[in-house]
């Protein structure tokens, strides 16, 4: 099976709300309002509420309190607000995955990591509107729940222990293609723009002058994330080359404190994404 036919089964289950669809339709007519988003949104009361939780998150560190939706749209802007619709409904969506609950959690917090640490390098390279890199650390391996979902037995093979190939490596081999190119077939069924498909289909491209800024610091912040979780025995620079690195301006100090900051932050946004998550805690 290609990542297409993957993509196409899954997206049979994995639907989004007529929620979404509609607040889709809001944000891409320019004649909408504030208001109008705002109403679609509090017609879904977990929706509002994620959304609120997240908007006065250290997250954002605003330094007021937003307590309606109205103002988190104007506050944050309506793309930010897009973002944290799609963060909500896409973990709403994976819900009905046929998969135990320890798995999803271990997901989830792989997830939230990458997204910590996209955002915490973007902000820390004065990156216009950094936050936003955000949805494309939480959205980067959603290929592995499709996979998960249609052929269980090749996420254990492409998870072997005792191999030394690397994740992204070992998916070539087992599938054919990776979880990034899977998952960003699944977006664009969602009909999700393409500054989030792209880079998520171009994660693990090792030639940086064929891709554009945002995709490379996804490509560190996986192999970040990578490192940490799985791959300790393994030194970063074993993962990310040197020169990947100086051409964006990131050193050693910036990923120790990427590190850090995901620490830090990692339970606030988890306790909101995925509660269960926090258990392990």
């Amino acid at each position: 099976m290609t990542a297409i036919e993957y993509a196409d089964q899954a997206g049979e289950i994995f639907v989004l709300s007529d929620s979404f669809i509609r607040i889709k339709e809001l944000i891409d007519d320019e004649s909408s309002t504030i208001d109008d988003i705002s109403d679609v949104i509090l017609i879904d009361p977990a929706l509002s509420g994620t959304i609120l939780k997240l908007a006065n998150s250290s997250f954002f560190n605003y330094p007021g309190k937003i307590d309606t939706i109205s103002k988190a749209v104007l506050v944050l802007g309506i793309t930010e607000v897009y973002n944290l619709v799609i963060a909500y409904f896409t973990t709403q969506a994976f819900k009905s995955i046929n998969a135990e609950q320890a798995y999803l959690d271990s997901f989830w917090e792989q997830s939230v990591d990458c997204a910590l640490l996209i955002k915490f390098l973007g902000c820390s390279l004065n990156i216009p509107n950094a936050e936003r890199l955000f949805i494309l650390g939480l959205l980067h391996n959603l290929g592995e729940l499709i996979v998960k979902q249609v052929s269980s037995d090749k996420v254990i093979e492409c998870q072997s222990e005792g191999c030394d190939s690397l994740p992204w490596r070992m998916q070539r081999d087992v599938l054919g293609f990776t979880y990034g190119e899977c998952g960003a077939e699944l977006l664009k069924l969602w009909q999700l723009p393409y500054n989030l498909v792209a880079p998520i289909r171009n994660q693990d491209e090792d030639d940086f002058s064929s891709i554009n800024t945002e995709t490379q610091l996804l490509y560190i912040a996986k192999r970040i994330m990578t490192q940490q979780m799985f791959l300790k025995s393994k030194n970063t620079h074993e993962l990310i080359d040197e020169l990947q690195l100086t051409s964006l301006g990131i050193n050693d100090d910036m990923l120790r404190t990427a590190i850090d900051y995901c620490d830090l932050e990692r339970l606030s946004i988890l306790a909101v994404l995925s509660p269960t998550a926090v258990v392990i805690y």
